[in-house]
């Protein structure tokens, strides 16, 4: 990333993390898979079953020393859906980085970020899914900026691969799963 006021590290290694957190999800209404989502997401880091990548700004508001969240990812070790699980391959979820942070690389280095622990863990290959509607198409493009590319298996709802003349709804649910090399 540009900007070293950027910070990236595993949720937690910051004894404001929670606060920041929170504040983030629900400024920017986060919260739309419901509280609970996220109370689960917290559960299972302590479980080992996934990682809470956080993305942080220092030097933000009145005082140097000021901190605000402004990104995040979940690294899956346990995806669910069936190819990446069967592949043993980690899988990048719900990747999110507020507006006005758009555009100054914090996705590409939340991204990053998980490639290098995967990679340090063993992994060879990591997977990542995108959303298929317009709204995701920074996302889409970033993706394959990156080096991801589909992984074959068609699109997928909610990660169970969708059947041919199958009706899915087209929300943040429906997508295209993809892969890359680490």
């Amino acid at each position: 990333m540009q900007d070293p006021s950027y910070k990236i590290d595993l949720f937690g290694t910051h004894k404001g993390h929670r606060q920041m957190f929170k504040a983030m999800l629900e400024e920017q209404n986060f919260f739309h898979n419901g509280e609970a989502y996220f109370e689960r997401c917290f559960e299972r880091q302590a479980l080992g079953e996934i990682d809470i990548v956080m993305a942080w700004k220092e030097g933000v508001g009145h005082s140097a020393q000021e901190v605000k969240a402004v990104g995040y990812a979940l690294l899956n070790w346990q995806p669910k859906y069936a190819l990446f699980k069967k592949l043993d391959l980690p899988e990048i979820q719900d990747l999110n980085v507020i507006d006005e942070h758009r555009q100054q690389g914090v996705g590409r280095g939340v991204i990053e970020f998980c490639e290098r622990r995967a990679s340090k863990k063993g992994y060879t290959q990591i997977g990542i899914g995108v959303g298929l509607d317009a709204s995701f198409g920074a996302a889409q493009r970033l993706y394959v900026s990156m080096g991801y590319i589909p992984d074959g298996s068609g699109i997928s709802y909610d990660r169970i691969q969708v059947a041919s003349g199958e009706f899915k709804p087209i929300d943040e649910n429906l997508c295209l799963m993809m892969s890359k090399l680490i």
